[in-house]
């Protein structure tokens, strides 16, 4: 899970292929590595690939593209009619150029650089669990302050952006889901159980939701990611270790990595978001980038593919009324430069250097149209040291802890964040990761207060009510006497905080 949030925003419309291939051309062919190819004598021993085929959303045209998949020795694994995508599988080395021949295919590619195996997150470093005598120290601090839950003297988060005033005015809509598109969420949680929808929720693995009794809970403890993002957006005011930016409204778990090796492959990541729209979520917090590539290049017809699939499925949530909100990334990237430095793509796969323009290649699922890029603040109300940035490309900012430069007077004296995980514990992580989550949780107190807004008045809900500190006089944090990043822009909207810092008491208000 090294990737969970590890962006310049594209401007789409369905087809994404007609308007992308009109209003940003193509990138030279140095930009993008695509798969290996597979030569005609290795055919009959080829491993499986996945693949998306987009095609019209129509039954005549997806009904005739289904028999040139399997003319092409292709293997329909589900199709998502309603947007004209077509998960499939095949050992043909060929069927990627074969199947984008067949006509009323716009778009096809694989999914993957991998082959498909028997059945990336955006946190920086290990997690930190609270041990039982931190615990009482922590409880000890909280109850010298009514009302507080009790490791709560720990999260420097909630009083950074007000929420635990907030809390006491509104906590939030049990009418209102926020669905975690993760590893996985431990719904048996204390802290998540009360609040926790599972008729909401699924494993979305292979593309295709599986409802089944406790699909939706993470493989192992050790894939903690998705608990810990529940817990920051609704984990209960119960008595019980922790709370959430709104304790009172409802969260699911939609399971999208891979059991082998962690990654979000694109087809997971579809089927999520038809699924939450189909289910009548609200918002979505996507704490991760798409694998295998973090930034997905025009040029390459794979990548296209990928950005044409799952662009279509986040929009068609969009116009069923969900808000989705990102992660920026913990790379330290300007996604407002004009290029930027790759060597960590394909991560299913042996990483190809590249230096791509972040105008041309996309970060997803925090770069498509409508969706909310949120960046990492610390303690301090800085941007952390990790998180990658970028002017009119950052909507807002949220904490996600800095442990390294800006420090809370907490009774751990740890800069990241609190929250839940698997088996009734409870641990610190840092990452934007975490900031999303805030920003979800922000988002979802807006949407209880004025049930009937759309994502898009939603999302300018959450930008008016943000608190911008404006771009650092200076961002010096190891003190060399070198700029750590630029930040751009004036005190209204910047590359650091986009329109500001999430404000969990004036959504309230």
């Amino acid at each position: 899970m090294a990737h969970l949030r590890s962006r310049r925003r594209l401007a789409l419309a369905v087809p994404v292929v007609l308007s992308l291939t009109a209003s940003l051309g193509f990138l030279p062919a140095a930009a993008s590595a695509a798969p290996q190819a597979v030569s005609a004598e290795q055919a009959t021993d080829a491993p499986a690939l996945a693949y998306v085929v987009n095609t019209k959303a129509d039954r005549h045209t997806i009904a005739s593209v289904k028999r040139a998949i399997a003319a092409a020795d292709g293997t329909v694994v589900v199709t998502y009619e309603k947007i004209g995508v077509i998960v499939v599988h095949s050992a043909n080395p060929d069927f990627g150029k074969e199947i984008r021949k067949a006509r009323g295919v716009q778009s096809a590619g694989a999914t993957r650089t991998a082959p498909l195996a028997p059945a990336g997150t955006t946190d920086v470093g290990a997690a930190d669990y609270v041990t039982a005598a931190e615990a009482a120290r922590t409880t000890a601090a909280s109850a010298e302050v009514p009302g507080s839950e009790p490791l709560e003297a720990d999260q420097w988060d909630l009083r950074a952006i007000g929420a635990d005033k907030a809390a006491k005015i509104n906590p939030g809509s049990g009418k209102v889901t926020v669905a975690v598109i993760d590893t996985g969420v431990d719904d048996t949680h204390p802290d998540l159980a009360p609040n926790f929808s599972a008729a909401q929720s699924a494993n979305c693995v292979g593309g295709k939701a599986d409802t089944s009794e406790g699909a939706w809970r993470p493989y192992t403890a050790d894939d903690y990611h998705g608990t810990h993002v529940a817990g920051e957006i609704a984990a209960a005011r119960n008595g019980i270790g922790v709370a959430g930016v709104a304790p009172g409204v409802k969260v699911a778990g939609i399971k999208v990595s891979d059991p082998d090796n962690g990654l979000f492959y694109p087809e997971n990541v579809v089927c999520a978001f038809v699924f939450a729209a189909d289910h009548g979520v609200e918002i979505t917090n996507n704490s991760y980038y798409v694998d295998p590539w973090l930034y997905n290049c025009m040029d390459d017809p794979d990548q296209r593919a990928i950005v044409d699939a799952v662009n279509r499925a986040q929009l068609y949530a969009q116009k069923k009324g969900t808000l989705h909100l990102a992660s920026a990334g913990n790379s330290n990237h300007d996604l407002a430069a004009d290029a930027i430095d790759d060597a960590s793509s394909p991560n299913d796969t042996t990483p190809v250097e590249r230096t791509i323009d972040p105008s041309e290649c996309y970060d997803l699922p925090t770069q498509l149209p409508g969706v909310v890029t949120v960046s990492a603040t610390g303690v301090q109300n800085l941007k952390s040291y990790y998180s990658t940035y970028g002017h009119r490309v950052v909507d807002v900012a949220a904490p996600g802890g800095d442990r390294r430069y800006q420090l809370p007077d907490t009774p751990s004296k740890d800069g990241r964040i609190l929250s839940t995980m698997p088996n009734g514990q409870y641990a610190f992580l840092q990452g934007t990761s975490m900031a999303s989550p805030h920003a979800a949780g922000v988002a979802a107190l807006l949407k209880s207060k004025h049930p009937w807004a759309s994502p898009a008045a939603l999302q300018a809900l959450l930008k008016a009510q943000a608190n911008n500190p404006g771009c650092p006089e200076s961002y010096d944090q190891d003190g060399d006497g070198t700029q750590d990043a630029t930040c751009e822009g004036g005190n209204r909207v910047n590359g650091f905080y986009g329109f500001g810092i999430v404000d969990a008491l004036r959504a309230v208000k």
